[in-house]
């Protein structure tokens, strides 16, 4: 008469355990991956404080005489919180260009193929954009010194500037995250994020005030989240506006991620 024996089973509890641990480290790797393509290209990093350096330029010095500030502020302490929101605006366009360049290629297959967590490759992307987004927001901020923008906010609420300008960075990469993951390429990816983008940056209040424009314009204007933004960071850096705008931006900057993120990590899945 044989004896029975009791089958033995791992525990798959133990690899659900250490899946937060495995899926922040291949979350890093995807980031440090997208770091090491701009420090191996430096020229995207350069090319992308070419558009903001080129509106610091025409607004400061061509049209900068004949716009007029409100409250008495300098017309450029008054554009450049503008010109630094609108850098991480357009900075977040990277992502859905990566994107759509790693579909083209056949990456995002071949990464899921692999044994990493399947959030790796969109937090890693969107991870990377927003380090990038700090480096240019702070070169910009270097530029600003040289035509004369001098901040009258303490040092912390300098950096404060810069937290809730990232954040809102990072929010707009989740919605290009999905334009990435729909388009066929990277210059379907530019195309398609440019109408999005011209509403929110030039029909705002980033660099002319809202009075002078239609009534039914300036009440997009004046609440849309670009406006927001640009608002919180002039209250920080300069105390012209309330600071209830800080609060503004952070709201439209958390319900745009929780809103987007689910919809382009479905979108990835689906890729």
């Amino acid at each position: 008469m044989s004896a029975t024996v009791a089958p033995t089973h791992t525990p798959i509890s133990l690899k659900k355990g250490a899946g937060v641990g495995w899926a922040l480290r291949d979350n890093l790797s995807m980031t440090w991956r997208n770091l090491t393509v701009i420090r191996r290209v430096p020229e995207l990093l350069v090319f992308a404080l070419v558009q903001p350096l080129i509106f610091v330029l025409m607004f400061r010095y061509v049209f900068g005489g004949a716009i007029q500030a409100p409250g008495g502020v300098s017309y450029v302490n008054y554009l450049m919180p503008g010109i630094f929101v609108q850098t991480v605006v357009f900075g977040a366009i990277n992502t859905a260009v990566g994107l759509a360049e790693d579909r083209q290629k056949g990456l995002l297959e071949r990464l899921k193929s692999l044994p990493m967590a399947r959030s790796a490759v969109l937090g890693g992307r969107v991870a990377a954009d927003s380090v990038r987004n700090v480096v240019t927001v702070t070169l910009m901020i270097a530029v600003g010194y040289v035509v004369d923008f001098r901040p009258t906010g303490s040092f912390l609420e300098n950096v404060a500037a810069i937290g809730v300008m990232v954040l809102f960075g990072l929010s707009m990469c989740w919605i290009f995250a999905i334009v990435g993951l729909v388009v066929s390429n990277a210059e379907a990816a530019q195309a398609a994020a440019f109408p999005f983008i011209a509403p929110l940056v030039f029909a705002s209040n980033a660099f002319v005030p809202v009075d002078t424009m239609p009534s039914w314009l300036r009440w997009w204007a004046e609440r849309q989240p670009v406006s927001v933004t640009v608002r919180a960071v002039r209250s920080l850096m300069l105390g012209t506006d309330p600071r209830a705008y800080v609060w503004g931006s952070l709201a439209w900057s958390f319900g745009i991620m929780v809103v987007m993120a689910p919809i382009a990590i479905r979108k990835y899945r689906k890729a």
